[in-house]
């Protein structure tokens, strides 16, 4: 097997288990696992299985992301997703050239760019962080100031895993100084609309290893990162203050994390704990 340079073919394996307290009677269930193709990767190989059987159905939603859907109709304990992955990833090319702000401007105002331009739940803060942001970026063109506004999250708020769940607020995020990958994107994409660049989330993995040994599988986890529009959608990883690239793999883009939950599902029964997630990456080429 033999791929160009800088090209990697990633094997990906993310598992997410679910335990009832007590059978659930049924489970309605949307997955969203299935890495793109893009012009910076092609997924070569993917399908999801499910545990207790059942007949799953694909289809692609508002936001341009796949969906897998299944029903378990009869009472069950648990349930495990497995979605495995075979994906060839690229080096990201040039930039394209920035337009100028009253360019951007116009275009956004005219085009679904709109989508991505105004706040969400997830991505409101104080009008005080974002003067904070209109500071950093003073004078800037659209991809100075993305990176301007990447590090003044990143130096703000630290990645430490463990501090914010699932519902932490941008804003909570910025307060205490500490967060996750899907916090210091919110954060990021927040500041990023505020100060007239359209942003979207993105979901996917993020190999750990970059230099990891052919055929080794690397424990790793579900990873989220930017892009924003400057002429053309942009990658940019702010929790690791790098440009997306050839370790990233996406797998779905939108206004925030609602938009791209990997497994949102409703179920008849009493509550239960937290599902148990891990993700495995193989680098095989």
């Amino acid at each position: 097997m033999t791929t160009a340079q800088g090209t990697r073919r990633l094997r990906i394996k993310h598992i997410t288990r679910v335990s009832y307290a007590q059978p659930a009677a049924s489970s309605h269930n949307e997955v969203r696992m299935t890495p793109l193709t893009l012009p910076g990767q092609t997924t070569l190989d993917a399908r999801v299985t499910v545990s207790p059987a059942a007949t799953t159905w694909a289809y692609w939603d508002y936001w341009g992301t796949q969906v897998t859907g299944f029903d378990l109709m009869d009472p069950h304990a648990d349930l495990t997703i497995t979605a495995s992955s075979l994906v060839e990833t690229h080096p990201p090319g040039s930039l394209p050239e920035a337009p100028a702000w009253r360019e951007l401007t116009e275009k956004v105002a005219s085009s679904r760019l709109l989508e991505f331009a105004g706040p969400t739940s997830r991505t409101t803060v104080p009008d005080r962080l974002v003067e904070t942001a209109r500071e950093a970026a003073a004078g800037l063109d659209p991809h100075e100031t993305a990176l301007a506004v990447s590090a003044l999250v990143a130096d703000r708020v630290s990645y430490l895993p463990g501090t914010t769940s699932v519902n932490t607020s941008a804003t909570e995020a910025w307060e205490q100084c500490a967060g996750v990958c899907q916090d210091i994107t919110h954060l990021t994409i927040a500041l990023l609309r505020g100060v007239g660049l359209p942003a979207r989330y993105v979901s996917g993995y993020l190999h750990p290893e970059r230099e990891a040994e052919l055929h080794r599988p690397v424990a790793g986890q579900s990873h989220a990162w930017i892009e924003y529009w400057a002429g053309d959608w942009c990658g940019y990883d702010p929790t690791n203050r790098t440009r997306a690239d050839e370790s990233h793999v996406v797998v779905g883009r939108g206004r925030d994390y609602d938009d791209v939950t990997p497994h949102k599902g409703i179920y008849r029964g009493v509550p239960g704990g937290p599902p148990e997630v891990t993700v495995e990456f193989t680098r095989v080429a």
